[in-house]
């Protein structure tokens, strides 16, 4: 790092250092809430609770759920070639889904507060070679303590809403100092990599979306088995996802169709926290027994949820018309014809409607998206090749 940083970041780093006294006190007050796991507190204070493996290891860090999906298949990669992988995100969800998902061998931490103490525990224990960080959670005294230390930092399936962008241009000195620390920025796509070329960051190139490379969501064939035999041969549409007002939406168009077609089975996987705690396994399972998926968070202003998953299991898209966490996808699906825009309640009937009159044209959609997201993919491969010589130069001085 300058020895002069702006003036947002050393206020940031002092305000950070006078609030670590107050810590644990937070911790478990967001505890209470259901915020943090309250066996793994210490964990958010830099203290590991497992012994770092031997060899090099590369940290992978993503803020959520999200982001640790997004980076599955290179965390396997990674696994593949031997080299130690420990993930790290911030939310408890998120540890569920790693018990879940991450392949044998991969360990699981929660990050630490970004306070300095913490953040030097942290690396004074795991000790990184290389650290990947995915999408746009960027903590400032993480990436000050790694750059200090040399650690290579590279962000992977970079991703700026505009929303980010607008907000971290109000801070440009400081931004474009963090960003100027990693030695690359492997973006989604040309427009995220513009913005992030426009804050400061050296060295970007746009690689995809790693979501695109993902694997197909497990599920339990037992269970598949049991659930399709008690549904038999109604047809199933499955509302993801959901955000408030969405599911009243759904409902309302359930109620449309009753008449038409009496036997539609309508499953909501509603957003809410604890709900989706308990159901990160289940969405496997309610994607391989419907045929049609709504998407939420896009008729309510929330961005939209990811189609991929969906797509990979045979099921054709509904989305609403916020979709911007996932524009370019959602760009790409719709000028094919893979899925389908509506804008309330009615249309949502309407298009519901017709898919279900129409296997030919439900499964014509289904075939356009699955088309369109093979065209996407390549992400994993192109990222790999990005980081390459970083693993090549981990493993020479590994052996130095």
């Amino acid at each position: 790092m300058p020895n002069t940083l702006p003036l947002a970041l050393r206020a940031y780093q002092l305000g950070s250092a006078l609030g670590t006294p107050i810590a644990s006190r937070l911790l478990i007050r967001r505890q209470k809430r259901g915020k943090e796991h309250p066996e793994r507190l210490r964990e958010r204070l830099g203290q590991a609770s497992v012994a770092r493996p031997k060899g090099p290891l590369v940290w992978v860090h993503g803020a959520s759920v999200g982001e640790m999906l997004a980076a599955i298949s290179l965390i396997e990669r990674l696994r593949a070639q031997d080299f130690a992988v420990l993930v790290t995100s911030g939310t408890v969800t998120s540890a569920a889904l790693a018990e879940q998902r991450l392949p044998n061998g991969v360990l699981h931490q929660f990050v630490p507060l970004d306070a300095p103490r913490f953040v030097r525990s942290f690396l004074d224990h795991w000790r990184p070679g290389l650290a990947l960080f995915v999408e746009s959670d960027l903590w400032p005294n993480l990436i000050c303590s790694c750059a200090k230390r040399k650690i290579p930092m590279i962000i992977i399936n970079g991703r700026l809403s505009e929303r980010s962008f607008r907000r971290w241009r109000r801070v440009p000195g400081a931004i474009a100092a963090l960003l100027n620390q990693f030695d690359l920025c492997l973006a989604q796509s040309a427009t995220d990599a513009e913005r992030y070329s426009k804050l400061g960051a050296p060295r970007v190139s746009a690689t995809g979306n790693l979501k695109l490379d993902v694997p197909a969501l497990p599920a339990d064939e037992a269970v598949l088995r049991r659930l399709r035999d008690i549904i038999g041969k109604r047809p199933v549409m499955v509302a993801a996802s959901t955000h408030a007002g969405e599911e009243t939406a759904v409902i309302g168009a359930h109620r449309r169709l009753r008449a038409k077609f009496p036997a539609l089975l309508t499953i909501i996987v509603p957003d809410i926290g604890v709900y989706i705690a308990d159901t990160l396994g289940e969405l496997g399972l309610m994607y391989r027994l419907a045929r049609i998926v709504f998407m939420g968070g896009s008729l309510a202003s929330h961005g939209g949820q990811n189609p991929i998953e969906a797509i990979r299991l045979g099921a054709a898209i509904i989305h609403g018309p916020h979709v911007w966490n996932f524009a370019e996808v959602y760009a790409a699906l719709d000028a094919a014809r893979g899925a389908q825009p509506v804008g309330d309640e009615a249309a949502l009937a309407e298009r519901l409607g017709a898919w279900l009159a129409d296997p030919a044209a439900r499964q014509a959609a289904t075939d356009a998206a699955t088309a369109t997201i093979k065209k996407l993919g390549g992400a994993l491969d192109r990222t790999w090749a990005a980081l390459d010589p970083y693993l090549i130069q981990l493993r020479l001085e590994e052996r130095s």
